[in-house]
């Protein structure tokens, strides 16, 4: 979350233990260097079943401001009539000067804090015009912003706070209501460190169901390179297509994140999520989120060091035609559909890429499960398992498959370990051996990992005598 416009008090926002900042010595030429970037590249193309419903890639002359068509600018120190310091301690005046916020020619928008002879703090805040971002009944929606958060570490970087986030259309024009209006975090991080925050709000404040201020939130470090260092890619998908409604976020494709209708009242959920929300882009300077790290904005902390965003946009998929369960028994030796589940957790379902593959089974992480009722075996034994699965899991994430009879917290007859075929529609036929079964028994199929991440999709499963 945010500097999210609070309506009393300034938060400290993290339940996580304080840390001691490791001091940095920065070298004069990085210094130089600090905001240095090369040109990028527009937004990708959606996936397949997926359709871009808004995108900027920040293409245009080097000094000019961001296109108003798209964005609104949110300046001064807070909202008319909403909490002073937009609520949560932070020191700097959002602006609409290019000295703040510009696009630098090469397909890149820069929010620069600057910090004036007196030591007063500018910076630059962002909101879309548009409030309506939410899925499509029974559909999805994805956000997603390629940026660079400011190349600034050690004590030069206290105080930084930048951030890619969200806030409840009825928010705006309010400014009271939150968090009961939701707030989705999908990029956070402060005081330079190597760690994306992703965070949902809602609920009431203080505590409630939502734990404010603090929210329901995890972290996680920027993979392969630091977050700080190159461009990520930062992404929340709402998922509307499953029961519960899930939203997860990632860095780089890599789930570390996700919050669903489950975890909190009916209540709370509907408000926080039935309606549009807009996305803002804006980088504060000092505040309540600094603080619980070590704070410290001060003169050391060093000017003019850009957050820089590549592309954001926005995609939607429709819900879709999915093979329901069927109405008897299933027979064990056929294939049996992945998405023709009859009860799951932590299930989203997609279309899969390659001709005739029909639907899979997704986001399929530690914990997460699928039910397929009145499986037929026969009185000749199964020994075999078969499943035709995918993985685009990052280096060193893999986790296993698992079957299990007629309840979930039975041992499991059989598995087999998975990590990453090549890409999440790089299509691997894989065998286990299980332990004889004959009957007919209620299969669940189990996902189990020592990550967090997801690490497996599923096309369809059968068995073999």
């Amino acid at each position: 979350m945010s500097e999210s416009s609070e309506p009393s008090g300034i938060p400290i926002r993290r339940r996580r233990p304080l840390r001691r900042v490791l001091l940095a010595v920065v070298s004069a030429l990085a210094l130089a260097t600090a905001g240095a970037t090369a040109a990028q590249g527009d937004a990708p193309a959606p996936p397949t079943g997926w359709t871009r419903v808004f995108v900027d890639d920040f293409n245009g002359t080097a000094g000019t401001g961001v296109n108003t068509s798209n964005w609104q600018y949110a300046t001064g120190t807070s909202y008319p009539g909403g909490p002073a310091n937009w609520g949560t301690g932070e020191v700097e005046t959002m602006t609409s000067s290019t000295n703040n916020v510009s696009l630098d020619g090469n397909g890149n928008l820069r929010i620069t804090p600057l910090r004036d002879s007196a030591g007063n703090w500018t910076s630059g805040r962002i909101e879309t015009n548009r409030t309506d971002f939410q899925p499509p009944a029974g559909g999805k929606l994805r956000v997603e912003s390629r940026l660079q958060m400011p190349n600034v570490t050690g004590t030069a970087a206290e105080g930084y706070w930048p951030a890619f986030w969200m806030l409840g259309a009825p928010y705006r024009g309010n400014y009271q209501n939150w968090p009961s209006v939701g707030e989705l975090d999908i990029m956070e991080n402060v005081q330079g460190r190597n760690q994306v925050w992703a965070t949902m709000h809602c609920g009431t404040n203080p505590g409630g169901p939502c734990n404010e201020t603090t929210g329901l939130g995890n972290s996680t470090a920027c993979p392969n390179t630091t977050c700080q260092s190159s461009f990520h890619t930062y992404t929340m998908e709402w998922d509307r297509s499953v029961t519960p409604e899930t939203i997860r976020f990632s860095v780089d494709g890599t789930r570390f994140h996700s919050v669903n209708a489950s975890q909190v009242d009916a209540t709370t959920w509907n408000n926080a999520t039935n309606h549009g929300f807009f996305i803002i882009l804006n980088v504060a300077m000092g505040g309540a989120f600094p603080d619980a790290f070590g704070g410290g904005l001060d003169g050391d902390t060093r000017s003019g060091v850009p957050m820089v965003v590549d592309y954001v946009q926005v995609l939607s998929a429709a819900g879709s035609t999915t093979t329901p369960p069927p109405s008897g028994t299933r027979d064990a030796y056929s294939a049996i559909q992945a998405e023709s589940y009859d009860s799951q957790s932590g299930v989203s379902t997609e279309t899969t890429t390659d001709s005739g593959g029909g639907q899979n089974i997704g986001s399929l992480a530690n914990g997460d499960w699928a039910l397929f009722q009145n499986v037929a075996f026969g009185s000749t034994a199964a020994t075999q398992f078969i499943a035709r699965v995918a993985s685009g899991a990052g280096s060193g994430v893999s986790g296993l498959v698992e079957v299990r009879l007629d309840s979930r917290t039975n041992a499991p007859i059989g598995s087999f370990s998975i990590a990453n075929t090549g890409g999440w529609q790089s299509w691997r036929t894989v065998p286990a051996n299980i332990s004889g079964v004959t009957g007919t028994h209620d299969v669940y199929l189990t996902f189990t990992s020592g990550q967090p991440q997801d690490f497996v999709n599923v096309n369809w499963f059968n068995f073999r005598r």
